[in-house]
């Protein structure tokens, strides 16, 4: 009991120096994706700063609309401030070519065009919502963000993914429990192409499998093959009969010549454990 009370007034202090950090920041453009991370801090931050925050999401190919549809209507409900740039990642010299340092290219983009909008509206600093948990992945978008200097206030007062998860509930964020969520071009191995015909179908993949109600998933694409990622609890469901047909019928309509499952199960940047260490 008292290992528990000690943990939650951890986490509520991790709060409440996140707060005193924004106010330090005096004005702020949040690059807000509607996820888990970027949802509490744009709330956290609005909250603490009001109409010195702003929002700024991007629309693109490799995010999804329904993604970009929740963006919109937090922002909308909340009273902030929304800005929309198009981001068209396969612009971008080299992008299409998916190599590792392919989250950089973007990130180093994305953030360009937020600090053009963020001068525009007089906002002093830029604000990405990476967590404790991403120091653990190969993640070279993080180094756009040093470069750019881009501030990332969830790193800076360490906190990590469930504390959000509990802080978000106690705000009465409906992202307290959504699923983790990465741009779809994440779903490509390394090396292999990157089209907008193979991005919608994986996002026409992914929503299907969400409809039937599995949770965090993943469908990583390749060439004409989808691997499967669900939580291992949901493997049986994800194998019976009538869905495991129904899944089969409906991804091969989207383009998928070969349905396949890992049996490894949802994991964080699987696409990664094929680098070499001379690649991060």
């Amino acid at each position: 009991m008292g290992e528990t009370v000690s943990m939650a007034a951890g986490v509520q202090e991790k709060l409440v120096r996140l707060k005193d950090y924004l106010k330090e920041l005096g004005s702020v453009a949040i690059a807000f994706s509607s996820g888990v991370d970027s949802t509490f801090l744009l709330k956290v931050a609005h909250d603490t700063l009001g109409d010195n925050v702003i929002a700024v999401t991007a629309r693109s190919c490799s995010f999804p609309q329904r993604e970009l549809e929740e963006a919109k209507a937090f922002c909308e409900k909340e009273k902030i401030r929304h800005f929309i740039c198009e981001s068209e990642e396969l612009k971008i010299d080299g992008f299409r070519d998916n190599p590792p340092n392919r989250c950089y290219l973007c990130k180093r983009e994305l953030f360009e065009k937020i600090k053009k909008i963020a001068k525009e509206q007089n906002v002093n600093y830029i604000a990405e919502g990476s967590n404790m948990d991403d120091n653990g992945d190969y993640r070279p978008g993080l180094i756009a963000v040093a470069e750019l200097k881009v501030t990332s206030p969830l790193r800076k007062v360490e906190l990590y993914k469930e504390e959000i998860r509990e802080l978000s509930k106690e705000l009465g964020l409906s992202t307290w429990e959504k699923q983790s969520f990465a741009c779809l071009s994440s779903r490509f191995a390394y090396g292999e192409r990157i089209t907008e015909e193979k991005l919608t179908m994986v996002d026409r993949a992914e929503q299907l499998l969400l409809d039937k109600g599995f949770h965090q998933i993943r469908v990583r694409i390749h060439d004409k093959m989808a691997r499967i990622e669900v939580m291992p609890e949901e493997f049986e469901k994800l194998m019976e009969e009538e869905t495991r047909e129904e899944i089969v019928s409906k991804f091969k309509a989207f383009g998928f010549t070969y349905v396949s499952m890992d049996l490894s199960g949802y994991r964080m940047g699987s696409m990664n454990e094929t680098l070499k260490q001379e690649d991060l």
